[in-house]
């Protein structure tokens, strides 16, 4: 059917700027299908993204859908100053700080993901050990305050630089730079049994 945005993604080399820009475009236009490609594209980040920030896989999925239904209820405002995965990034974060807000103090530890199955010829002990520390760093990080988690989060984690965590939370570059200082230091206290 003309027009309805098949040609261009079949044209345009995918994951290409151009093609990003296109799809974003055509989106903002009402392009449902241009709109799915980008989910599909953007979705495994985001949801990596949320799984780290709030540790939960169903709270984060229902992060991420709800930050796709807001990206596409605001992407015609959306004026491209940014890179549409950074605007992305914004709004999965802010949907996670607000559950992060939203939760009780401390997190459940049964919240935290299972961790892979460890190696068949490593020893017990050792499998025993790796998930005592895996657990003690999910209590360190569900001791952090909200914001702390979020910026250490995008820094360590995602590898987001200052300015970048500075822009997708809405903060200053330095108040970024302390909450990431705090996060470390409180981390860094508590898993010092660990070294």
């Amino acid at each position: 059917m003309p027009g309805n945005g098949n040609e261009m993604t079949a044209r345009a080399p995918q994951g290409t700027r151009t093609d990003e820009t296109l799809l974003v475009v055509r989106a903002g236009e009402g392009d449902e299908e241009a709109f799915e490609v980008l989910v599909r594209r953007h979705s495994p980040a985001m949801l990596q993204l949320a799984m780290r920030l709030l540790g939960d896989r169903a709270d984060a999925e229902d992060a991420v859908q709800d930050a796709f239904v807001s990206a596409w209820r605001k992407l015609p405002e959306f004026r491209r100053d940014a890179a549409f995965s950074t605007w992305l990034h914004r709004i999965v974060t802010n949907r996670c700080l607000n559950r992060l807000r939203s939760r009780r103090p401390a997190a459940a530890l049964d919240a935290v993901p299972e961790q892979a199955a460890p190696d068949h010829q490593a020893s017990p002990a050792r499998a025993v050990e790796s998930r005592a520390a895996a657990d003690a760093l999910a209590r360190a990080m569900a001791d952090l305050s909200p914001e702390q988690r979020v910026c250490w989060v995008l820094r360590e984690m995602q590898g987001l630089s200052y300015e970048s965590i500075a822009d997708t939370v809405g903060i200053s570059l330095q108040a970024v730079r302390g909450r990431v200082f705090r996060a470390r230091r409180s981390l860094t206290e508590a898993m010092s049994a660990w070294r």
